[in-house]
């Protein structure tokens, strides 16, 4: 089925129906530049966002690389990242949706007006040519009507005894002129005839079958593309998920359990239990003080401290014994 033979009376409402879908590429080019203009706005809210908690706080919140406060900056690097994500997605769609369906809704309105145009003149050339038509009726009826009138005058005056034979011949030849014109004139009226039914013979079976079929085509284009332009407004965001669940996953990251042990981590064991020191195996007299046993050093790692980490000694302070010498007894 095509429009110039099912719809080839049907100017108006073809009119109208293109007319319609050319609204609605255009309320479709508003509607995707409306959500360009939220993605943008969004983006901004979530750039200013990320700047204002980018690095704040301490400084020894900042350089803790593995501990809670880094993952909160990591969220925010993230969210910077799904900013940028955000404005590709409003660019994408201004120049794949909105540009394009601009410029090509302007070549359509400019085609649809060609078409349309051509269809009235070929109507109005039609028109100027039955009014023709009926302009040669006209006249070939009043002069076939004058020449009838004037044949019966002559046959009247002809039959009439008491004619002058030249007053017969007079009207005679008058007759015979008038029934020449409606003759011409008769032959005029069958040639525009003839005309007109070839005109508008080519008018219903040719030329509007053939601008309703070009309209039905642009329709139908306007249609496939508008159909496409749909499916970009789901396929431009489809195009950057990957990445945008790439910012989310690393968001998510973030949020597991921070790595406060492994940079806290010191690798000692824990301290041992304190052996007992016996200083009585090294007894010796009191001249030979300098020469006891020293006491042993021990290292320990404090597990409290209000400063960082470090590591303290144990020293255990040596005291001096005093010997009494026995006399041996008597034998």
């Amino acid at each position: 089925m095509d429009w110039g033979t099912d719809l080839w009376d049907q100017y108006d409402g073809i009119d109208k129906h293109t007319q319609s879908g050319l609204d609605l590429v255009d309320r479709y080019v508003k509607f995707v530049r409306e959500r360009t203009e939220i993605e943008q706005n969004y983006a901004k809210q979530l750039r200013n966002l990320s700047k204002k908690y980018l690095k704040r706080g301490s400084k020894e919140e900042q350089e803790c690389g593995f501990t809670n406060h880094q993952s909160f900056q990591d969220i925010v690097n993230e969210l910077n990242d799904y900013a940028g994500q955000r404005e590709l997605i409003a660019e994408n769609m201004m120049t794949g949706i909105c540009v394009e369906l601009t410029k090509y809704l302007q070549d359509l309105k400019q085609e649809r007006k060609t078409y349309l145009a051509d269809a009235k003149k070929a109507q109005q050339n039609l028109e100027i040519s039955f009014k023709q038509l009926e302009n040669t009726k006209r006249r070939f009826a009043k002069e076939w009507g004058e020449a009838e009138k004037a044949t019966q005058q002559a046959e009247k005056i002809e039959n009439d005894t008491n004619a002058v034979k030249a007053d017969v011949e007079k009207v005679k030849q008058h007759a015979h002129v008038k029934t020449h014109t409606a003759e011409e004139c008769r032959n005029d009226y069958a040639a525009q005839l003839q005309k007109y039914n070839k005109e508008q013979n080519t008018f219903y079976y040719t030329e509007i079958p053939q601008l309703f079929n070009k309209l039905q085509d642009m329709d139908e284009r306007r249609i496939r593309c508008l159909a496409e332009g749909y499916s970009q407004f789901a396929e431009v965001e489809k195009k950057v998920l990957p990445i945008i669940t790439k910012c989310l996953d690393g968001i998510s990251m973030a949020g597991t359990p921070c790595g406060f042990i492994e940079q806290h981590k010191s690798g000692f064991e824990r301290p041992a239990e304190v052996d007992f020191e016996d200083y009585s195996q090294g007894i010796k007299p009191a001249s030979s003080d300098a020469n006891l046993n020293q006491p042993k050093i021990r290292t320990k790692l404090w597990p409290f401290s209000h400063k960082k980490t470090k590591v303290c000694t144990l020293h255990t302070t040596p005291y001096t014994l005093t010997y009494v010498r026995h006399q041996p007894q008597p034998t």
